[in-house]
């Protein structure tokens, strides 16, 4: 692999001056630490400066560089003869946005070289990198391991960064229930669905870890030293991955019990409110239909002349009514309504 490039100080001599200086070309920004023969070199959001400096530094595959610069590719790990490419992702808080996000690392891991490209602020990413930077006893120890450990490292704290994030989902849904059971189901149906959908993208970005995991066992030990047990480490982050997955499961479960629950309450309630409502109309009907008889425009028996046989109508409304009563009560029992 080529060098690194030195930065050269330009003479005095060559120092442009304001008429003839040429438009000044944005730098790469790339950092880097080593120790013991090895780099972790680091680069935050790369964009075109930082493919030319790559294309220029490293003999990386033109694919894998185009997969680093699309910032959409789903976790892989493709193995080369000089070094190994992986994509992994881990969940990211958008303030902007307000949800779960997948923050992308593509790492090219080699003998001697580390390469990470995060296409966003990734916390696990940049507090590692600014601990080995600052703590010459922590990066001694974690560079003497081999750029394998240094990697599983990386990949280890990236999965347990999940953990205090699934903690406050946990915290959230407890609140929720209890808020649920105190009568406040009508606030929390927009809180239940906030919950669900962070759950949701939880998901979408966990889940497509497990195939990348298992290949990475398979290739671990071409670039771990050969004095650490192999099998230990990397199944560190199978078992992290799969508490994770099981935690996901299980609050997707919660949140689905905290529905149906919330969703029961609030029938109950409906009920009541039809049972309520109910009971007046049933206590009102008896004085409607008083009303409405004797409001009838017809005689009524005892009302007038029964020699005129005006009140004949008001035999012949009342035999209309109780032979619609008697349709309407048939056609529903034939219907099974009653």
């Amino acid at each position: 692999m080529p060098n690194l490039p030195r930065l050269r100080r330009a003479r005095e001599t060559e120092l442009l001056t304001p008429d003839s200086a040429e438009p000044e070309v944005s730098a790469p920004q790339v950092e880097e630490i080593s120790s013991g023969g090895l780099r972790w070199i680091n680069i935050e959001s790369p964009g075109g400066e930082e493919r030319a400096w790559l294309e220029e530094n490293f003999d990386f595959h033109a694919l894998d560089i185009e997969d680093v610069l699309s910032h959409n590719q789903r976790p892989k790990i493709d193995e080369y003869p000089d070094y190994l490419f992986l994509v992994v992702h881990v969940p990211v808080f958008d303030r902007k946005a307000k949800r779960l996000v997948a923050g992308e690392i593509d790492i090219f891991v080699g003998p001697d070289f580390m390469v990470t490209l995060p296409n966003r602020s990734i916390p696990p990413v940049e507090y590692l990198f600014e601990r080995c930077r600052a703590d010459d006893t922590l990066r001694h120890k974690l560079f003497a391991r081999g750029s394998g450990y240094l990697m599983y490292r990386l990949v280890d704290d990236s999965f347990d960064y999940c953990f205090p994030m699934l903690r406050k989902i946990g915290n959230k849904l407890d609140a929720l229930e209890e808020e649920i059971f105190e009568g406040n189901s009508e606030d929390v149906v927009r809180d239940l669905s906030n919950a669900k959908q962070e759950i949701i993208n939880f998901r979408k970005v966990i889940r497509p870890q497990r195939p990348v995991l298992r290949d990475l066992e398979n290739v671990k030990s071409r670039y771990l030293a050969s004095d650490l047990d192999l099998e230990i480490y990397f199944d560190d982050i199978v078992d992290a991955h799969e508490r994770i997955w099981d935690m996901l499961e299980n609050y997707k479960e919660v949140v689905v019990a905290l529905e149906e629950t919330n969703e029961s309450i609030l029938s109950h309630k409906v009920n009541d409110i039809l049972r309520v409502l109910t009971s007046i109309s049933v206590i009102v009907l008896p004085l409607t239909l008083i009303a409405s008889v004797f409001g009838m425009n017809v005689g009524l028996p005892g009302g007038g002349d029964p020699a005129t046989g005006t009140d004949v109508h008001f035999f012949i409304v009342v035999g209309i009514m109780v032979a619609i009563l008697v349709g309407m009560v048939a056609y529903f029992r034939k219907r099974h309504w009653l």
